[in-house]
């Protein structure tokens, strides 16, 4: 049995999110086994390193599969590259070792936010950046963000409801850079709960705008309570741009 590695990029704006679905066939999990199983004669199971959320795009995801399949590496590449929609692209197909597994042998994960600040929005980026006319105060988004980079408690920052399962994440950078009028925010975590990259997106957002102050964000993140002007970014804006292992 061979275990497949491949490196996807993908466009979400038309998708339900990664995660293959009984009654929508609208989902990137859901394109690619149905192309590779008729590519191998066989049930293919893709196991991905996220479920990204609806609208969400890829610039480098890591999903592998298991196959009897015989064909090689670049034919693989190949058949994908022919059948697959023009909005996922699977830039690299890599035979693995057994004990190789797309999301548990994740060390870390980093999700780019593009935010267009400036008075008028960009016609030609419009499905992958978030706008956002009012000024943003940079200054104060880079403090909020110091206050995230820990290993911490993140229920505050999930929609998940307590379950009993851990919540602890560790951020290990947020990097807010602007130029030209565009925001780039990029988070790099060990890992993410669900919506977790989406609202703290959100929360450094308010404190952008001057809607809430880094006190108050500060206060609900240690208290692990969601704030109640939490919201969730548009999904459009965000991009899983990295996974290391």
């Amino acid at each position: 049995m061979r275990n497949i590695k491949l490196v996807i990029q993908y466009d979400g704006s038309r998708y339900k999110g990664f995660q293959a679905q009984k009654d929508n066939d609208l989902t990137i999990q859901g394109k690619i086994e149905a192309v590779l199983s008729k590519m191998s004669h066989e049930k293919i199971q893709l196991i991905g390193c996220e479920r990204t959320d609806v609208g969400v795009h890829a610039e480098n995801y890591v999903a592998n599969f298991q196959t009897e399949c015989e064909l090689s590496e670049t034919m693989i590449l190949d058949y994908l590259y022919e059948f697959l929609p023009d909005d996922i692209v699977v830039k690299s197909v890599e035979e693995v070792g057994e004990r190789f597994h797309a999301r548990y042998n994740v060390k870390s994960k980093t999700y780019r936010y593009r935010i267009n600040n400036n008075r008028v929005r960009n016609v030609f980026d419009r499905k992958y950046t978030y706008h956002e006319d009012d000024a943003l105060n940079i200054e104060a988004m880079k403090e909020a963000a110091q206050v995230l980079e820990c290993s911490h408690d993140f229920q505050s920052f999930t929609s998940l409801k307590a379950n009993g399962k851990s919540t602890v994440r560790t951020i290990h950078m947020i990097e807010i850079e602007e130029k030209e009028g565009v925001v780039t925010i990029d988070v790099t975590a060990n890992d993410f709960l669900w919506h977790m990259p989406r609202l703290i997106i959100g929360a450094l957002l308010e404190v952008g705008l001057g809607e809430n102050t880094i006190e108050d964000m500060k206060a609900s993140f240690e208290a692990c309570t969601k704030p109640e002007y939490a919201t969730l970014a548009k999904s459009k804006g965000l991009c899983l741009l990295d996974v290391q292992y």
